[in-house]
Protein backbone atom coordinates (compact mmCIF):
# COMPACT_ATOMS: atom_id res chain seq x y z
CA UNK A 1 0.00 0.00 0.00
CA UNK A 2 2.86 2.67 0.62
CA UNK A 3 4.70 1.84 -2.32
CA UNK A 4 1.12 2.80 -4.34
CA UNK A 5 0.99 5.50 -2.42
CA UNK A 6 4.15 6.84 -3.11
CA UNK A 7 3.87 5.92 -6.90
CA UNK A 8 1.07 8.01 -7.25
CA UNK A 9 2.42 10.95 -5.08
CA UNK A 10 5.40 10.74 -7.11
CA UNK A 11 3.64 11.01 -10.30
CA UNK A 12 1.53 13.76 -9.64
CA UNK A 13 4.78 15.50 -8.24
CA UNK A 14 5.65 15.39 -12.04
CA UNK A 15 2.42 16.83 -13.50
CA UNK A 16 2.70 20.48 -14.92
CA UNK A 17 -0.92 21.23 -13.30
CA UNK A 18 0.39 19.95 -9.83
CA UNK A 19 3.68 22.09 -10.99
CA UNK A 20 1.43 24.77 -11.38
CA UNK A 21 -0.20 24.68 -8.42
CA UNK A 22 2.82 24.49 -6.17
CA UNK A 23 4.01 27.63 -7.55
CA UNK A 24 6.71 26.28 -9.40
CA UNK A 25 6.47 27.80 -12.22
CA UNK A 26 8.10 31.37 -13.00
CA UNK A 27 6.95 34.21 -16.00
CA UNK A 28 8.32 35.25 -18.88
CA UNK A 29 7.56 37.38 -22.22
CA UNK A 30 8.88 35.90 -25.05
CA UNK A 31 10.58 38.87 -26.97
CA UNK A 32 12.65 37.95 -29.72
CA UNK A 33 12.67 34.77 -31.88
CA UNK A 34 14.93 33.80 -34.69
CA UNK A 35 15.78 30.58 -36.74
CA UNK A 36 19.05 28.56 -35.91
CA UNK A 37 20.70 25.51 -35.96
CA UNK A 38 18.97 22.35 -34.19
CA UNK A 39 20.89 21.73 -31.28
CA UNK A 40 21.88 17.80 -31.49
CA UNK A 41 20.36 15.87 -28.65
CA UNK A 42 22.66 12.52 -27.96
CA UNK A 43 21.48 10.22 -25.35
CA UNK A 44 24.00 6.96 -23.58
CA UNK A 45 26.84 5.75 -24.11
CA UNK A 46 27.64 7.03 -27.45
CA UNK A 47 27.12 10.53 -26.30
CA UNK A 48 29.69 10.34 -24.46
CA UNK A 49 32.18 7.87 -25.49
CA UNK A 50 31.31 7.90 -29.20
CA UNK A 51 32.73 10.03 -31.97
CA UNK A 52 31.38 13.44 -32.16
CA UNK A 53 27.68 13.77 -33.75
CA UNK A 54 27.56 14.97 -37.63
CA UNK A 55 23.52 16.05 -37.96
CA UNK A 56 22.08 14.35 -41.05
CA UNK A 57 20.47 17.37 -42.53
CA UNK A 58 20.53 21.18 -41.76
CA UNK A 59 17.57 22.07 -40.31
CA UNK A 60 16.33 25.08 -38.36
CA UNK A 61 14.61 25.29 -35.10
CA UNK A 62 13.56 28.19 -33.52
CA UNK A 63 15.77 30.50 -31.09
CA UNK A 64 13.64 32.43 -28.66
CA UNK A 65 14.40 35.54 -25.90
CA UNK A 66 12.98 34.58 -22.63
CA UNK A 67 12.74 37.91 -20.54
CA UNK A 68 12.03 36.92 -16.96
CA UNK A 69 12.62 39.36 -13.54
CA UNK A 70 15.59 38.25 -13.17
CA UNK A 71 17.10 36.52 -15.40
CA UNK A 72 16.67 36.02 -19.77
CA UNK A 73 17.28 33.05 -21.61
CA UNK A 74 18.36 32.16 -25.15
CA UNK A 75 16.58 28.80 -25.96
CA UNK A 76 16.78 26.84 -28.64
CA UNK A 77 13.50 24.40 -29.30
CA UNK A 78 14.47 20.60 -30.66
CA UNK A 79 12.71 20.80 -33.83
CA UNK A 80 11.47 23.55 -36.35
CA UNK A 81 7.85 23.12 -35.11
CA UNK A 82 8.27 24.15 -31.51
CA UNK A 83 6.89 27.62 -31.25
CA UNK A 84 6.47 30.32 -28.91
CA UNK A 85 3.55 33.24 -29.37
CA UNK A 86 6.03 36.39 -29.54
CA UNK A 87 4.90 39.01 -26.73
CA UNK A 88 2.80 36.80 -24.39
CA UNK A 89 3.74 36.07 -21.12
CA UNK A 90 4.51 32.16 -20.14
CA UNK A 91 4.90 29.64 -17.73
CA UNK A 92 8.59 27.68 -17.71
CA UNK A 93 10.48 26.16 -14.90
CA UNK A 94 14.32 24.59 -15.05
CA UNK A 95 14.08 21.35 -15.54
CA UNK A 96 17.52 19.62 -14.75
CA UNK A 97 19.81 21.47 -17.95
CA UNK A 98 16.25 22.91 -20.06
CA UNK A 99 13.52 25.15 -19.69
CA UNK A 100 10.32 23.15 -19.65
CA UNK A 101 7.58 25.95 -20.86
CA UNK A 102 3.98 25.19 -20.38
CA UNK A 103 1.68 26.94 -23.20
CA UNK A 104 -2.17 27.54 -23.06
CA UNK A 105 -2.86 25.33 -20.19
CA UNK A 106 -1.96 22.41 -21.92
CA UNK A 107 -1.31 19.28 -20.06
CA UNK A 108 2.04 18.60 -21.47
CA UNK A 109 4.84 20.73 -21.64
CA UNK A 110 8.00 21.37 -24.57
CA UNK A 111 11.22 21.14 -23.19
CA UNK A 112 13.57 23.63 -25.17
CA UNK A 113 17.81 23.80 -24.29
CA UNK A 114 19.04 26.60 -22.73
CA UNK A 115 21.74 28.53 -25.12
CA UNK A 116 22.39 31.47 -22.79
CA UNK A 117 21.87 33.23 -19.73
CA UNK A 118 22.12 36.79 -18.75
CA UNK A 119 21.10 38.51 -15.70
CA UNK A 120 18.11 41.00 -16.56
CA UNK A 121 19.99 44.30 -15.32
CA UNK A 122 22.75 43.61 -17.37
CA UNK A 123 20.34 42.82 -20.36
CA UNK A 124 18.72 45.92 -19.83
CA UNK A 125 22.07 47.89 -19.70
CA UNK A 126 22.99 46.12 -22.85
CA UNK A 127 19.43 47.62 -24.68
CA UNK A 128 20.10 50.89 -23.99
CA UNK A 129 23.17 50.85 -25.27
CA UNK A 130 22.26 49.56 -28.17
CA UNK A 131 19.36 52.29 -28.38
CA UNK A 132 21.47 54.91 -28.07
CA UNK A 133 23.75 53.79 -30.89
CA UNK A 134 21.06 53.87 -32.99
CA UNK A 135 19.36 57.03 -31.93
CA UNK A 136 23.40 58.54 -32.20
CA UNK A 137 23.56 57.13 -36.02
CA UNK A 138 20.18 58.27 -36.94
CA UNK A 139 20.83 61.94 -36.06
CA UNK A 140 24.41 61.58 -37.85
CA UNK A 141 22.67 60.86 -40.69
CA UNK A 142 20.12 63.13 -40.34
CA UNK A 143 22.61 65.75 -40.31
CA UNK A 144 24.29 64.98 -43.44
Amino acid sequence: MRRIFGVILFSLTLSPVFAQQLGIYQHGTVVRMKMGDCPAIVHGFMANFGAPVVPMGVEACPEFTLVSDKVVYIIAGRSSNQLIPLADVIDFRMHRNEIAVRLDDSKRESKFSIKEMILRSEWDRIQRHIDEQLKSTELQEAHR
